[in-house]
Parts: structure tokens; sequence; C-alpha cells
């Protein structure tokens, strides 16, 4: 069946919320809306409906006007089984001893790897995108490195492949959160398939704002792969919570930004120890000053 997609873009929070909900009374009905905001520090919103049939290009027409956005690109996107697009394209990933694969290919798994099975449904945070594979390759740092974490917190955690990938190295208490419920569950789903439910525990948080994160600080090492506006606006907080000599792992951070977030961190009391890219894409090391 058809999927067609209807997006546009405006100033402001209220505003883009507002027209979502807008969209939301459209016959036919959206299947489903987005409201993001682009990160990119211009205050833009982008707001998005997905559509089983052509959306009613008059009346997107009339919302546009009515809420000062910018005219709605409409498009129809090609039908096709994503889950088995992304199995045949997304080989497996080795980062260090971290060996992060699909069901399809737990007949490649290495002998001397660590396995992280994240479903190929489940993309982002599969360790193909130069911000988790950074992570991993820190991660592996520190682990040459001998530091034995006793507590860790995975920030944004998505498919909770940090956090699992700390549970495989180090006997620790290890909290993964994220803003959205739905990655919460993903990331409950991923540690009972990777049998190490019982090692991490998961909340629904926006940066520390849960008493679980509190309560088990300081961290010996926190990871954040999410976006530089976060983690600008969270480094105040990611320093707070890490132990004197504890170690952040940053990234959701393209290379231009990676000079701004390293100069934030430094004023929040922390060291750079690496600063590694992949394509676009920036990961720090970064050691509070004990």
């Amino acid at each position: 069946m058809p999927t067609f997609t209807a997006l546009t873009t405006l100033m402001g929070k209220k505003d883009a919320e507002a027209l979502g909900e807008a969209m939301e009374r459209m016959t036919p009905e959206p299947t489903g809306i987005g409201v993001f905001e682009v990160e990119d520090g211009s205050g833009l919103w982008e707001i998005g409906g997905y559509f089983e049939n052509a959306p009613d290009e008059a009346a997107l027409a009339l919302l546009a006007v009515a809420f000062g956005a910018k005219s709605f690109v409409v498009s129809e996107l090609p039908e096709t089984d994503w889950v088995a697009h992304v199995r045949r394209e997304l080989a497996p990933v080795r980062a260090g001893r971290f060996f992060v694969y699909g069901s399809h290919d737990a007949d490649k798994v290495p002998d001397d790897a660590e396995p992280l099975l994240i479903e190929a449904a489940m993309a982002f945070g599969t360790g193909h995108h130069g911000t988790t594979l950074g992570c991993l390759r820190a991660l592996e740092i520190l682990i040459t490195r001998g530091v034995q974490a006793q507590s860790v917190a995975d920030i944004g955690c998505g498919t909770a492949v940090l956090a699992m990938a700390a549970a495989r190295v180090w006997d620790a208490k290890i909290l993964a959160s994220d803003i959205d419920q739905v990655a919460v569950d993903v990331a409950k789903a991923n540690l009972r398939a990777n049998g190490i439910d019982g090692g991490v525990d998961c909340v629904e948080a926006a940066g520390f704002d849960h008493p679980a994160l509190h309560e088990s600080a300081p961290y010996d090492v926190i990871f954040a792969n999410i976006l530089k506006g976060p983690l600008v606006a969270l480094a105040p907080d990611i320093a707070a919570h890490l132990r004197p000599g504890g170690f952040a792992i940053l990234s959701g951070i393209l290379n231009e930004q990676a000079a701004e977030v390293i100069a934030v961190y430094l004023e929040n009391g922390t060291n750079l120890v690496s600063h590694e890219e992949i394509g676009d894409w920036s990961t720090l090391i970064l050691q509070k000053i004990a």
C-alpha cells in the first residue's frame, strides 16, 4: 500500500505542536504525526505526517497559511520491506571486542567477541552509524586502559547497545534512560534478547530527571550519544554526576560542532582524553578532574 509524507517547517515549538494537532484532524487522517526541532540552532521545527492515501493538498495549503509555515512538500514513498532491506544492507559490525549483529547473522559471531544482538528492525543504534560505532570504540579504549567501572549510566540509550556493551565487560550497576517510552521498551526487549536484562535497569527520563539516576550517582562512566544541543545543555549535569576521575563518552556531534562541545565540558571540570572522527561524526572521551 502506498505511503505518503507531507512535510513543512516553521519557527517555534508552540506553533509547531499546534499545527501537528491540526493535522491530526485532517481527512483522510494521517497514520502518524511527528514534530521535531531542527538541531541546527535555527529555531525551526519540522512537522510531518504519514498518510496511507494521498493527503488533501488544499487542506495542507490552508494549514500552512494559517500557522505561518512553509508550503507542505508531499511525497509518495515506494513500497519497501524495510526490515528485509536493512538485513541485506547492514552487515555485522566489529568494534574492538564487540560484535553487533542481527539474528540472521548469528552464525557469524566470532568466538572471541562480546556479542550484542540488535535486530534489523531497530536499525538506529546497531553500530553502523558513526556515533554508535565511535562510542563502542571509545569504550574499548577505556577497557584497554584498565578502567573498571562500578557504576554506569547510558543517557539517551536508544537500543541500549552501549549499556549492554558495558554489561558484557563490567560487573557494574548500569542504568539506561531515554526520553521516549518506546525506546525504553525497545531497550528492555534487547536486554532480554541478549540475556542481560538483570544487569541493566531502564527508565524513562529527560537527562538525569529520574530518582534512580540520582541515587546511583556518582558514575564511573556516562554514555550520552544524543545531539550537540542536548549535550551542551547537559554538560553541568553530566559533570556533576561523574565521580572524580570518571569518564564521559559523548557522541551525536558533527565534526564541526566538536570544538564547541569540548569547550563547554572543559568549563564544567572535565578534560579531553580522546577525539575520534568517523565520517561526519565525532566521539569524545572526557575525564572529570579529580
